[in-house]
């Protein structure tokens, strides 16, 4: 296998210098430059390593070469023509950090981008006007690149901007020098998390809203439940300036569904994403909450449940797709062939475009598309099923799925029809192949393989006060919590 991927990847352009190979060949001889701090908590097979060398560091230079120069926002999608993602701009601050730690960039370069896209945000206009950036410190789900005006009739979103956030605060962390540059970052992310009015946000208390618009007001939904938004309840009871009721986690929590295969319980949500996100910058093994103490578990260990259930999942494949099985699996919302019903092979099978793909003993959304993020973005759960898999991708699918910027976003075998797709191509007799990246599928991708490598952004975020003080306000105990320092 070594050598049928290292061929694989060889024939696949990377951005910048890298050469897959001379890496490799570093790596075997024990030559080259000296090796950094951070990677030295992973120590994998040759192979591995090189594999994952090359795909982090083609996903990091999605963000580095896309985002827009003057206003520093990432873009929702490319090569499509894209609207620009705050929650994708999270990602992309996360990852000049990374780049930097991993000598992709010099620091200084990496600094002065996070600087600027912050600066960006602090200065972008907040009022009710319909073409704002944002309002009460949060903003919306989705800007104009160029100007950073609201696109269309998006929402101003919670869950987006706490993503944001969540990449200004390890930003803040991560560049502790003292040059005027650094000394800014900390200074302009401090203003924009203590900008954001969690307690306006928190429309029908304790629970926190989606979003709202200068049209409608505030959305008739709340975050409650597993998902994605933990993360957005300990940004906002972290808050100094305008948290949330304590009670808010406690009522977040009484959403949860326990259930699952005997030894295998865990709390359910379908989609793997919303079991990477929060751990993308919050190191949740070993510390517990209320409810995580009367299940003797983590929410590590929960997401590594989840990702076994899927895989448990594909390995039966109840529905027959084409491809199911260790060299292909993982589901996430993601990019799809068609929204429709088509016989296939004698039987009716109903795609869709873009979807909340996902199997939990909750619910299961499947039509036969894959995506790597489900798997890249899972790495530290269980990496040794996620890494031989995602390299089996490379090798089964090469330059239909592995490309400049890493991963595309989605592939589906099953779908073979010559039938006109919203993204991507159908290669006849091969299947469906997406031709776009998804900025929140590549973020995950990038930190958590940093996660898993160096404990990079969950030992810098370790420090931050904020982070603290929400899991603490939140009930969580123990690990490396009960050291931790709450104040500067």
């Amino acid at each position: 296998m070594y050598s049928a991927i290292l061929s694989v990847l060889r024939s696949i352009p990377a951005p910048g210098a890298f050469v897959l190979l001379a890496a490799v060949s570093l790596g075997l001889c024990g030559c080259g430059p000296e090796r950094r701090d951070s990677e030295a908590a992973f120590s994998g097979p040759a192979d591995e390593t090189a594999f994952i060398d090359d795909l982090q560091e083609r996903t990091f230079h999605y963000f580095w070469e896309l985002c827009n120069p003057q206003t520093g926002l990432a873009p929702d999608r490319a090569p499509s023509p894209s609207f620009a993602s705050v929650s994708a701009t999270g990602f992309a601050l996360t990852s000049y950090a990374i780049g930097a730690e991993r000598g992709w960039v010099m620091r200084e370069s990496a600094a002065r981008r996070v600087l600027r896209t912050l600066r960006f945000f602090r200065e972008a206009p907040q009022d009710t006007t319909p073409r704002a950036t944002g309002y009460h410190g949060f903003y919306y789900h989705f800007l104009d690149p160029d100007t950073g005006e609201r696109f269309g009739n998006v929402e101003l979103s919670t869950v987006d901007t706490a993503l944001l956030l969540a990449g200004a605060l390890f930003c803040q962390s991560y560049f502790d020098g003292s040059d005027a540059v650094e000394d800014s970052i900390r200074t302009v992310a401090e203003e924009l998390y203590l900008a954001a009015d969690w307690t306006w946000a928190s429309v029908r208390p304790p629970l926190i809203g989606h979003g709202w618009t200068p049209e409608n007001g505030h959305l008739p939904y709340d975050w409650g439940g597993y998902n994605e938004a933990a993360l957005v309840y300990i940004m906002a009871l972290g808050s100094p300036t305008h948290p949330v009721s304590p009670d808010a986690w406690t009522a977040w929590t009484a959403g949860y569904r326990w259930g699952g295969p005997a030894g295998n319980e865990h709390v359910g949500f379908a989609p793997l994403f919303g079991h990477q996100y929060t751990h993308v910058w919050i190191d949740l093994r070993g510390i517990r909450d209320g409810f995580m103490q009367d299940h003797d578990l983590d929410y590590f260990e929960n997401s590594r449940r989840a990702l076994l259930f899927q895989h448990e999942y594909a390995m039966a494949n109840p529905e027959g797709w084409t491809g199911y099985g260790p060299r292909l699996w993982g589901l996430t919302a993601c990019d799809g062939p068609v929204s429709g019903t088509f016989t296939i092979d004698g039987r009716e099978r109903t795609f869709q475009t873009y979807w909340a793909r996902g199997a939990s003993f909750t619910t299961v959304h499947d039509d036969g598309t894959v995506c790597p993020s489900a798997l890249g973005g899972s790495v530290p759960f269980a990496p040794d099923l996620v890494i031989p898999a995602l390299m089996a991708m490379a090798e089964d699918h090469g330059d239909l799925i592995y490309g400049r910027y890493g991963f595309l976003d989605a592939l589906n075998p099953t779908f073979t029809l010559d039938e006109p797709v919203q993204h991507g191509r159908v290669v006849p007799g091969v299947g469906w192949y997406d031709t776009d990246y998804l900025g929140i599928d590549q973020g995950p991708i990038v930190a958590m393989i940093e996660n898993h490598r160096s404990e990079l952004v969950w030992r810098v975020m370790r420090g931050n006060p904020h982070i603290v003080r929400g899991l603490r306000v939140a009930g969580f105990t123990g690990g490396w919590l009960d050291t931790a320092a709450a104040e500067r």
